[in-house]
């Protein structure tokens, strides 16, 4: 049977460079942040922080916290059906429960955790969207208390700890997935 890993964790701990793992592995991947940056281009807004955050606030405004697994589930089922998803940034509780009702077993919860000053850093030097520390820690606050961000990571099935080098991440990934296939 074909498995849905969504990979959680904060913004700049690894969720990006954990999901390329996957899809360098032949998976499909469906990216919940893609909802709001097509939304911006759509609307011909340009695509930023401070947009992407009244986007996704919007969109769970109209169609409640599980919002993204609403609008994203045909597309998850559809790549689900074909072979493995792995699912890049499911954020809230709600988007969990719906994902979990919808995929039972076949859904599995990857956390990645980093220390809070290492995802600054890490978050200042991105190519994309690089953020501020004062803008990760209005990004976390408004993630945790808007978005319900911190049901699916603690109720994670696997975590790996990402305040190291690559290879070290990569290393915890192969473990992961020697879990995830036993």
């Amino acid at each position: 049977m074909n498995k849905a890993v969504a990979v959680v964790g904060m913004c700049g701990s690894g969720k990006s460079v954990l999901c390329k793992y996957f899809t360098d592995m032949g998976w499909e991947s469906v990216y919940f942040g893609g909802v709001a940056v097509s939304q911006l281009q759509k609307d011909g807004i340009p695509v930023n922080e401070a947009n992407e955050r009244r986007v996704r606030e919007q969109l769970r405004h109209d169609l409640g916290m599980g919002a993204f697994a609403i609008v994203l589930k045909d597309e998850i089922l559809d790549k689900l059906s074909r072979g493995n998803v792995v699912l890049d940034g499911l954020y809230s509780w709600s988007e969990y429960l719906i994902l979990k009702q919808l995929l039972g077993d076949d859904l599995v919860i990857l956390a990645v955790v980093t220390n809070s000053d290492i995802r600054k850093q890490r978050l200042a030097c991105r190519q994309v969207r690089p953020l501020s520390a004062e803008m990760v820690d209005s990004r976390d606050v408004a993630e945790i208390e808007h978005s319900e961000k911190g049901g699916p990571i603690a109720k994670a099935d696997y975590y790996v700890m990402n305040n190291g080098t690559e290879a070290e991440l990569k290393a915890q990934f192969q473990a992961f997935m020697q879990w995830l296939c036993r």
